[in-house]
């Protein structure tokens, strides 16, 4: 597999970076959870419950063995210094200055080994003057400024259900680095400390909303292009229940389903402000149930579709073509978005310390050496 051979040491707790480490873990990485003992991810115990152990622990972190280390022991912070040393890869998400206090910082483990690659990842940055500060994927999306585009005009701003920052900001922006810095060690480059913020990674995605805004378009909620403003692009309830989403942006499609919808009037009115054009695909809308547009609209070439319900999706005819989710014993499980091999499922979530024994007989300590670090708290 790609990253066959890369060794990935992943120090942090909940979802940004398990979802990072996860993405690297899937390319063939060695992803070695590093967990505090006794108590380990603070996921593993989030319900609902599968087989002992969080079906949202195990459904990002599958492919990963987990080793139990207590950093703030001498011991167990050598233990990880000994792993560091055959290691490519660090990932820790504590905020500024916990790696530095434990002794774990950047100058010590580049000196440990100059090759590593170190991504820190944090709500807002290892500097400025929202450092320290706590959050959530809520906060760090409102203090972006994506937040306050998400709803309808003249309405409150609506929370994503879906992580944005933390999973794309804090998750998948960080292993592309990661990637990048990977490629620049093979090349006789040495390893470097990644500064991966949530709320950068969000603002980064708003590069469109910005340079809009610099061009003097509104762009206030519910007012952006592709926000419901116009009614070629905008979801739409349907009778009795169910919504069905239409994005005909280009000519060709609102053009289409205009027709479709015997309304050729309303072509020419495709990026109108007129709330009578909203007024008139509400009404067409809530005149048959979503399923019979379903029908309708189905071999239709206009971009629409019906917005499905989760336990819609696993029966959608495409993502079961292409075997997307898959239930096991541990819970629901997400195909990776793009998977490089056929092997990309290795193992199952790991247990809380399951490979410590393992992993450590690996940097030949055993027996009763093992017993003395489990005696001592260490392990």
């Amino acid at each position: 597999m790609p990253l066959t051979g890369i060794r990935v040491l992943d120090l942090t707790r909940l979802l940004p970076g398990a979802y990072c480490t996860l993405l690297l873990a899937d390319m063939g990485a060695d992803v070695i959870k590093v967990e505090e003992p006794g108590a380990g991810d603070y996921m593993r115990w989030t319900p609902p419950l599968a087989g002992g152990q969080s079906a949202l622990f195990n459904a990002i972190n599958r492919n990963k063995r987990s080793v139990t280390l207590n950093l703030k022991s001498d011991a167990g912070r050598d233990l990880l210094l000994r792993l560091v040393d055959g290691a490519d890869v660090l990932v820790e998400g504590n905020r500024p200055g916990v790696m530095d206090r434990l002794g774990l910082g950047w100058d010590v483990l580049h000196a440990r080994n100059e090759r590593l690659v170190v991504c820190s990842i944090t709500g807002y940055g290892q500097d400025g003057p929202f450092a320290s500060r706590a959050g959530h994927d809520l906060n760090y999306m409102a203090t972006a400024g994506a937040l306050g585009l998400n709803g309808e005009r003249e309405g409150p701003p609506v929370p994503l259900s879906v992580q944005v920052a933390d999973i794309g900001g804090g998750g998948l922006q960080p292993a592309v680095a990661i990637l990048g810095a990977l490629v620049g060690v093979q090349r006789g480059g040495q390893g470097r400390w990644i500064d991966a913020s949530m709320t950068d990674g969000a603002v980064s995605w708003l590069a469109m909303a910005f340079a809009t805004h610099a061009g003097g378009e509104g762009v206030a909620r519910g007012e952006q292009r592709l926000s419901g403003r116009f009614a070629c692009y905008r979801v739409y309830a349907c009778k009795g229940g169910g919504y069905f989403s239409v994005a005909a942006l280009e000519p060709k499609f609102w053009s289409a389903l205009c027709d479709a919808l015997e309304r050729p009037d309303l072509v020419d009115l495709q990026f109108s402000d007129d709330g009578a054009v909203h007024m008139a695909l509400e009404e067409i809308f809530a005149s048959r149930s979503r399923i019979e547009w379903q029908r309708k609209l189905s071999a239709l070439d206009a971009c629409c579709e019906p917005v499905l319900n989760l336990d819609e999706v696993r029966s959608h005819p495409q993502v079961m073509a292409r075997r997307l989710i898959e239930t096991r014993e541990s819970g629901v499980e997400v195909r990776p978005a793009i998977p490089l091999s056929e092997g990309w499922r290795r193992r199952d979530a790991p247990r809380l310390g399951e490979h410590t024994a393992e992993v450590l007989g690996e940097l030949g300590i055993e027996g009763a050496q093992l017993e003395e670090l489990r005696v001592a708290g260490a392990i």
